[in-house]
């Protein structure tokens, strides 16, 4: 709800960050850099949005992603920074029934391409096509992450790099760039012209989000060498730019919900009522929650007031991306029986039948059908399965181990179930029904050796974050026209938006999103604000 009067104001900054998740706090962190003492406001107790760690009985959880990445990204900002933190490697494994491989290097790509075959026998030159693909992909990806990313160069330090590294990576870059976009419709789609193996399409694509696009699903082969986590629990990340931020001059007041903007006069308010202005505000929060809340009418100018309503209508509509329905287990048992079994961080599928064997989501569906789906969905999913002491041994206690077990699931589907009042009761179900999945397949036992176990949907992550539909890596690849900047040669211009004195950060700017693309677009809206800054000063 906006109102119009916010011209009173308690304190006064030069730039406020809203949103302290990453994005919000690598941005803060820069502005912190620059000494420019920016005020970051986050609506939560504390930061980091969808990184985060907490504890609970002793066992040390990751309430967000389960790993980092680096990109070319994560590491250059954290040497800039000055921040130390100590990674161990975060190895991939993925199964299928009581197969399992693991990804060292890009040399098991082969393996994965034997472990298709052994289940689908029948699509072997289908599957040999497909894998030709992965691998053609897999040496774009190289290009693209084969650098510190520029953004996070200081280019009179690091002039020999500049020349030696930069100069003639930017010629192989404009060279693959184009490569990427042919590949860029859906994933499903893309696989169809190789093969009509429902079950192996299924179990190639499935744990990805809907209408991922081709080249970013089939690198993750490649990707997942890019993978560490850090000592202590992937919260290490947070925890560490809160302190930067806070020794450099940066304030970070949590338990602040913004609630009003009058962008005209540059006055936020809270949800207390206390009012702040600025002369730059970096916007790292759910993009829709913005728009709600800037009045064009704030605006004399003609162009802006059509600026800002165009881009209200772009976002009208609009979809996040999948969300997850996690299941925190504490076990009784020995990290070494897990360790035996796969790596730290498994991906794994109980069945190869495939996830359209379940069915439609059914979101219009009574009670009584959706348990029945539940049933068939949980035994078809793939989970993400995090297994955090077998990376760091202090996040479990002795002879015990943590697991953080994920699936995708809809948000729509949670929220209808919610509304037909048997949400907790749900959480309950989904519970029993992962135990029985696992305990019959890859952990024989599991089910009588629980310790403790809780569940978050994702109308969890919409309450924790805010985001739009829970989603976790900002907007859904099946809104047409997509909401954000897709074009990797705009991903610098991804930041800007028609509202003055405004630039945006996260996950909301650039598709596809995660990790390194809030930190890098965190940094270009801190590089963005305190260039702006320089300029209005410099006209005084």
């Amino acid at each position: 709800m906006h109102t119009q009067n916010l011209s009173e104001t308690s304190s006064k900054h030069e730039v406020i960050v809203v949103g302290g998740g990453i994005a919000g706090l690598t941005a803060t962190a820069y502005l912190a850099r620059a000494k420019l003492k920016p005020l970051l406001l986050e609506k939560e107790e504390k930061c980091g949005g969808l990184i985060s760690s907490f504890e609970h009985e002793g066992f040390i959880y990751d309430g967000g992603i389960r790993a980092t990445e680096n990109s070319g990204i994560l590491l250059p900002m954290l040497d800039q920074l000055k921040l130390n933190i100590e990674f161990t490697k975060n190895e991939i494994s993925l199964g299928v029934e009581d197969q399992v491989i693991r990804i060292q290097s890009e040399e098991n790509i082969t393996e994965y391409q034997n472990l298709l075959n052994s289940l689908y026998p029948e699509s072997r030159e289908e599957i040999s096509e497909i894998v030709d693909q992965i691998k053609k992909i897999t040496k774009y990806m190289e290009v693209q992450y084969s650098i510190k990313n520029p953004a996070f160069l200081d280019f009179k330090e690091d002039r020999k790099y500049l020349m030696k590294k930069i100069l003639p990576w930017i010629i192989r870059y404009a060279y693959t760039v184009p490569k990427i976009s042919k590949l860029n419709m859906p994933v499903i789609p893309f696989l169809e012209k190789y093969t009509k193996n429902q079950s192996l399409i299924d179990m190639i694509a499935q744990h990805f989000f809907r209408d991922t696009p081709a080249y970013f699903a089939l690198s993750y082969l490649k990707i997942y060498l890019d993978y560490r986590y850090p000592i202590g629990g992937t919260g290490v990340l947070p925890q560490k730019l809160a302190e930067y931020i806070q020794e450099n001059g940066g304030t970070i007041q949590n338990n602040t919900l913004v609630t009003d903007i009058d962008a005209g006069k540059r006055v936020l308010a809270d949800s207390e009522g206390k009012k702040y202005d600025y002369e730059q505000l970096i916007w790292a929060a759910d993009l829709k929650s913005l728009y709600n809340l800037v009045d064009p009418d704030a605006f004399t100018d003609p162009k802006t007031k059509q600026a800002i309503n165009q881009r209200k209508q772009d976002l009208k509509g609009k979809l996040g991306n999948d969300s997850v329905i996690t299941v925190y287990l504490g076990v009784n048992k020995d990290p070494n029986y897990f360790s035996q079994k796969s790596t730290g961080h498994f991906f794994y599928t109980p069945s190869r039948l495939g996830i359209t064997s379940a069915g439609e989501t059914p979101t219009n569906a009574d009670g009584s059908a959706i348990r029945e789906w539940l049933g068939k969905f949980a035994a078809l999913s793939t989970y993400e399965i995090s297994i955090p002491a077998l990376r760091d041994p202090s996040l479990a206690p002795p002879g015990k181990t943590g697991l953080v077990i994920s699936a995708l699931f809809d948000f729509h589907l949670a929220k209808k179930i919610q509304n037909q009042g048997w949400y907790e009761d749900f959480k309950h179900l989904w519970e029993k029904l992962l135990i029985d999945v696992l305990d019959r397949s890859i952990y024989p036992g599991l089910k009588d050796s629980i310790i403790h176990s809780f569940t978050s949907t994702p109308l969890s992550i919409e309450k924790r974050t805010a985001n739009t539909h829970g989603a976790i890596t900002g907007w859904a690849f099946t809104n047409h026209p997509m909401p954000a900047e897709n074009r990797l040669t705009k991903i610098f211009s991804s930041t800007n938006t028609p509202i003055p004195n405004v630039v945006q950060a996260g996950q909301w700017c650039y598709s596809p999103s995660g990790l390194p693309i809030s930190i890098l677009t965190g940094k270009i809206a801190a590089d963005k604000a305190i260039s702006n800054l320089k300029k209005k000063h410099s006209q005084v």
